[in-house]
């Protein structure tokens, strides 16, 4: 027989909780399971033009000609389940779970294989009971032609799936046109969303990215706007986008977008303003020049929108900032190339980003944010116990972040990481708390700024202003995918001995970055403060999966009962004397 292929939509549902539906009523939750295919389940595919592949026990596979009708066959038997086994107590009623992928399959008689099956399987693995998880490509083709509204899940590492596999959640019952939009600030607000890179050469992306990047920093300078932070913008790469949309998402009144296109020596910077409330383009305007001049072109792109949003607004206030990094490209090619791995908190990865940053400062011995980020990397070294002499590390990077303040005293984002590390390593958290208000001060709109502000408020004892600027940080970064956060809100949360909801924010950050060790920390002495001794010494074992450093040689905490609190549950957790 030959195998042929084609482009299908692939349906996959099981039952949540089908071993333990199992346990409790083996012939019931049969017979309820045959009745739920034949009286729902079977006629909603064969209604949506689908076919079913095959049965695995618990679970049905489909397919769809039309992506449409297989989004639109899921949400019907979604809607339709809470109708039934209504007799039944909730925890014994079936759910089901549905993921659906549209991809290439592989067709061998009536069954169908390959990675485009595979991915269905796996979306439908991390859906919730009662849920309908699709592909990115699915969400592209339906979000427009569908009246469902989606939640943007991020990208999620799948088993036996080689990339990350992007996610979304139909919000059932909740039609796009309702869904929640973000009040306006009371300022002028903007979100500047990736520039599509016209250069033909995927290896550019990173300098269109960080072009976009420098126009952010840029306008974020400009303190009487609200400019939404880069990681949340920046979810929308690679997607075709209703400004509108991004506006009630995102919460802001403008929307720039537009395209880098590098050849040679030479840039071409094109650019659109929207106004996102009524879709009206309200400017346009293209820069060229050599990449001598990239700085420059991204100041004049920022004085060009500062303008048509202000009026009164000279351009000339917009001068070009004695703040920038740097005006050698190369090492600035270097420092844009090692920031994807600098957090990466693996070893291999860091070693990378320390070798790109070794040579930026190479090429600019006073680059303030390659030495900013070099000394954050020896703090990633000492919190997973890598660093092979301690004090020569810890030297090392206290060292950095002085020469980064002394090298860009006036850069938030070199503020900030300074701040942290020297909060860190150092006695003197007043003098990093003041290094990070300065920064706030100099951009009030730098996301960043309010979390590290958090992180060190935590360090400093003082969880309640931690709480309040993570709320801050989040408004100006709503679609923030950067786990860590999660973890600093439930370190505050911890300290307030909210532990149940700790736990919940510690959790989730597990969920999306499982090699991060202040969280495993963290999360086991909550645990072992809340009775739950076997879940304290399950997430031990898992840290010393990552490092052998279970108690860490620094802890922040200046207030003592802070570190007493943390420290005995974490010796608690780890079976030591307390």
């Amino acid at each position: 027989m030959t195998a042929t292929r084609r482009l299908a939509a692939i349906l996959a549902a099981d039952v949540a909780g089908y071993s333990r539906l199992m346990g409790a009523d083996e012939e019931g939750t049969l017979e309820r399971l045959k009745a739920l295919r034949h009286e729902l389940v079977d006629p909603k595919i064969a209604e949506h033009h689908g076919r079913i592949v095959k049965t695995t026990g618990d679970g049905r596979l489909a397919e769809f000609a039309s992506v449409v009708d297989a989004v639109r066959c899921a949400v019907a038997v979604q809607q339709a389940m809470p109708e039934r086994d209504t007799d039944l107590a909730t925890d014994g009623r079936i759910e089901l779970r549905i993921g659906i992928n549209l991809g290439d399959v592989i067709v061998e008689g009536d069954d169908l294989y390959g990675d485009g099956v595979n991915i269905a399987a796996r979306i439908e693995a991390l859906a919730d009971a009662g849920g309908v998880f699709v592909s990115n490509a699915v969400h592209d083709h339906v979000r427009d032609r569908l009246p469902f509204a989606f939640e943007d899940l991020g990208e999620q590492q799948v088993k036996n799936i080689a990339r990350p596999v992007h996610v979304y959640r139909v919000l059932i019952g909740q039609p796009a046109s309702m869904k929640a939009a973000l009040a306006l600030p009371d300022k002028p607000s903007i979100a500047v969303l990736p520039f599509a890179n016209l250069s033909g050469d995927p290896e550019q992306e990173y300098f269109a990215d960080g072009m976009v990047e420098e126009i952010i920093t840029a306008l974020s300078r400009i303190r009487w706007l609200f400019v939404i932070a880069r990681n949340s913008s920046f979810t929308y790469k690679g997607q075709a986008v209703d400004v509108k949309q991004v506006g009630r998402e995102l919460g802001v009144r403008y929307v720039l977008e537009g395209s880098v296109r590098k050849a040679g020596n030479r840039v071409r910077i094109t650019g659109q303003l929207i106004d996102a409330q009524t879709g009206t383009h309200l400017w346009a305007d293209r820069f060229d020049g050599s990449l001598e001049d990239v700085f420059e072109l991204q100041d004049q792109v920022a004085a060009s929108v500062a303008g048509v949003i202000e009026p009164t607004l000279q351009a000339a206030e917009i001068r070009r900032s004695s703040e920038r990094p740097t005006s050698d490209l190369t090492a600035y090619d270097l420092y844009l190339r090692a920031l994807p791995h600098v957090t990466a908190a693996e070893r291999n990865r860091l070693a990378c980003a320390f070798g790109l940053l070794g040579r930026a400062i190479e090429r600019d011995p006073h680059y303030g944010p390659a030495l900013a980020q070099t000394a954050y990397y020896h703090y990633q070294l000492e919190i997973h116990g890598w660093a092979e002499d301690r004090e020569r590390n810890r030297r090392a990077s206290i060292d950095l972040a002085r020469q980064a303040l002394r090298s860009a005293p006036d850069d938030p984002e070199v503020l900030s990481h300074a701040a942290h590390v020297l909060g860190y390593f150092d006695e003197d958290i007043d003098a990093a708390v003041a290094l990070i208000d300065r920064a706030l001060v100099l951009n009030p709109n730098y996301a960043g700024g309010w979390y590290w502000s958090g992180v060190l408020r935590n360090w400093a004892g003082q969880p309640d202003i931690a709480l309040e600027h993570f709320a801050t940080f989040l408004r100006l970064s709503p679609r923030e995918r950067f786990p860590f956060y999660l973890t600093a809100i439930g370190n505050a949360l911890f300290f307030d001995r909210r532990f149940d909801e700790a736990t919940a924010k510690l959790r989730e950050s597990l969920e999306r970055f499982p090699n991060h060790a202040v969280t495993y920390r963290l999360l086991a002495s909550c645990y072992a403060h809340m009775g739950r001794l076997d879940d304290a010494r399950q997430i031990i074992a898992r840290l010393r999966a990552i490092t052998p450093l279970v108690v860490p040689r620094v802890i922040p905490y200046r207030n003592p009962e802070h570190r007493e609190l943390f420290l005995s549950g974490l010796r608690l957790a780890a079976g030591e004397r307390t």
